[in-house]
């Protein structure tokens, strides 16, 4: 059996969705519009003032794409944070960077994940876009050993076209995205 990429996949979807969700032309099945990885620097960069330059580093070894830092949108005196101090890293991956990531993600990332059963159904929302967190940076096959004494996590969100939840479920699932099955969820 061949394997299909996820953009191959994508291009399927209407022939798999447009009976249970009564789609009648490929414009209303969901597609991808982008991938958006975010990583919180927080308060670290009191500590390191190199903190976020290697988190935008090591972000951009894995996206292939450089990320932009974010500073703070407003002053908040109980965190010692002023309106514009650097506390992230985001990357917004479209076209075909953002299906090449999606590849590692899907087949490489994931099951290098330690005790990883699948992704939660509940971290796709209400209008079709999932949303998932990752602990350690380090199950990217570009993170060299080297560099394990600084492990950050990253926030992947997935923006489909879904309108609804079990539309954005039954997308995510097309493209391969390994979710939770019930068995397991039942027995919890």
């Amino acid at each position: 059996m061949k394997h299909l990429t996820v953009k191959e996949k994508e291009a399927e979807t209407f022939g798999k969705m447009k009976d249970a969700f009564h789609f009648k032309n490929k414009m209303a099945t969901p597609r991808l519009v982008k991938v958006v990885i975010n990583v919180g620097t927080g308060t670290a960069i009191k500590k390191d003032k190199n903190k976020n330059d290697q988190v935008a580093d090591r972000l951009a070894k894995i996206t292939g794409q450089k990320p932009t830092k974010k500073g703070a949108k407003k002053s908040i005196a109980s965190f010692k944070v002023r309106q514009g101090d650097p506390i992230g890293v985001v990357v917004t991956l479209r076209g075909a960077r953002m299906y090449a990531f999606l590849e590692k993600l899907i087949n490489i990332a994931l099951p290098r994940t330690k005790d990883f059963r699948g992704i939660n159904l509940s971290t796709v929302d209400a209008i079709g876009n999932l949303t998932m967190g990752i602990k350690e940076h380090t199950i990217f096959p570009e993170t060299a050993d080297e560099d394990v004494k600084d492990i950050f996590g990253l926030a992947i969100t997935l923006v489909s076209t879904a309108k609804t939840k079990p539309e954005g479920l039954a997308f995510f699932e097309l493209l391969g995205m390994p979710f939770k099955k019930e068995d397991e969820k039942k027995k919890k």
